[in-house]
């Protein structure tokens, strides 16, 4: 028998002990909650969520960075209201609908240039394991089956299934998970804090770069792919690094003959100030004619999540370059794709996608973007200031800087103070960073630093 539901709005305490009871949260140690306790939200408007009792909170990260125009905004309900009323979900394996077809053709049409062809996963995991596995299904299908291994920065983040975790390198998850994986090489990260004293972020990018260089002239006939977070490293705290490494990346890819590919699904869909990551690979400045030239560079795989619904609901993205599609165009069955999802290319998902897109092109987003990143580089001067704060850095709408704290638990209590102050912080480690949704206003731009410097002194 299902149980009734209560007909009552529920308060916090309520909500809080029913999920205690029957929800096991994700990252998280759910012990914790006992001191820690989860935060009920009961509805969402802007870049505010609200809990049972009315109080607000700053959402500053973006809900884990999907949120880009804000919670419950009116143009992406509205996409989904109608959508709803012609088709919520067919199978795409022998099917095909208007909302996958055109999403499609818009990313095509937007993305760097040869990602002629999209398939859908369900999440950014999900779009790891799609790429990894179509990297070396296309080798095998070209005559190099030994070419099956991959390599990918230190401190990397790919997600967090099997094939995801060999390449992504986290202690916490290596260590738990280790042996269930194929654990995957790593080359130094090109994250500017790591340069050495008057070194430049470019100069270090290069040295990184010779590194990977003697990587893939030692083992590039067993590789099938490089997977590269581009110009900022997520999970290692927001680790910036010159966009010179990418196009230098992409040209030894091309030398040695390693896929490259581009995870954007926490940098995609204009985080970085650019549509695209990877459309900021630039030329050394020690090239004659080139220093500072925006040239932009095509992965063979890009990769697209969080954001592209406009944190409405899950989807993912392979783009993949047209020659490697056509290595599966065939009639044996064995050299297709092998690899589906119950709700590849939803079509709910994808007119959320289609509706967030809409909105980068009539509202001008990226232009917009870099006068709210001006604006918030200005009004944090107090906070890149204070005594405890280094490495302050930005990205587009990515900022970050860490803490000199005394605390060994820096990030839970910067995380519970925050909250206390209104405002939704999720530290990694020491890092504090700031992936607001791109509807955030001036004055909430001041709230933001202003609550943030007040968290920070009473933390330091």
């Amino acid at each position: 028998m299902i149980p009734h539901m209560p007909d009552h709005t529920p308060t916090n305490a309520d909500l809080l002990a029913r999920s205690l009871s029957a929800v096991w949260h994700p990252c998280s140690q759910m012990k914790r909650y006992e001191s820690f306790p989860l935060v009920p939200v009961a509805r969402g408007a802007g870049v505010w969520l609200y809990d049972y009792e009315s109080k607000r909170y700053l959402d500053a990260v973006s809900s884990w960075w999907v949120n880009l125009f804000g919670h419950c905004n009116p143009r992406i309900n509205t996409a989904l209201r109608d959508q709803l009323e012609t088709l919520e979900h067919v199978m795409l394996a022998g099917f095909t609908h208007g909302p996958v077809v055109e999403l499609s053709e818009r990313l095509r049409d937007l993305a760097p240039a040869g990602l002629g062809h999209c398939f859908y996963g369900s999440d950014g995991a999900s779009a790891t394991e799609i790429a990894l596995k179509m990297s070396a299904h296309y080798w095998r299908n070209s005559g190099k089956a030994g070419k099956t291994q991959f390599i990918s920065l230190e401190n990397s983040y790919h997600g967090e299934t099997l094939g995801a975790l060999s390449v992504t390198d986290v202690a916490l998850f290596r260590d738990a998970y280790g042996a269930l994986i194929r654990q995957q090489a790593t080359v130094p990260s090109p994250d500017w804090r790591n340069a050495d004293a008057g070194e430049s972020a470019e100069a270090y990018a290069l040295r990184c770069a010779a590194s990977l260089e003697q990587h893939l002239l030692q083992h590039h006939a067993r590789l099938a792919a490089f997977i590269i977070e581009p110009l900022v490293q997520g999970a290692a705290g927001m680790a910036m690094y010159h966009p010179v490494y990418l196009r230098r990346a992409r040209q030894l890819c091309d030398e040695y003959g390693v896929h490259l590919i581009a995870d954007e699904i926490a940098v995609g869909m204009g985080r970085t100030g650019t549509l695209f990551a990877c459309e900021q690979a630039t030329a050394s400045s020690h090239d004659k004619g080139m220093a500072g030239e925006g040239l932009g560079m095509t992965p063979d795989f890009l990769l697209l999540s969080k954001g592209i619904t406009g944190g409405y609901l899950p989807l993912s993205v392979v783009m993949a370059r047209d020659e490697i599609y056509q290595a599966f165009y065939a009639d044996e069955a064995a050299r297709g794709f092998l690899h589906s999802h119950s709700y590849t290319g939803n079509p709910l998902a994808c007119r959320a996608a289609l509706a967030t897109l809409d909105i980068f092109a009539q509202d001008n987003v990226l232009a917009a973007n870099r006068c709210k990143a001006a604006y918030l580089n200005r009004a944090a001067q107090p906070l890149r200031e204070h005594h405890a704060v280094r490495n302050w850095r930005n990205t587009g709408m990515i900022w970050a800087f860490e803490v000199d704290s005394p605390h060994r638990d820096f990030a839970q209590r910067c995380f519970a103070l925050a909250l206390q102050n209104g405002l939704l912080l999720r530290p990694v480690g020491k890092t504090v960073y700031f992936m607001p949704p791109y509807v955030i206003s001036h004055e909430e731009m001041d709230v933001l630093v202003g609550r943030t410097l007040h968290t920070i002194n009473q933390l330091a």
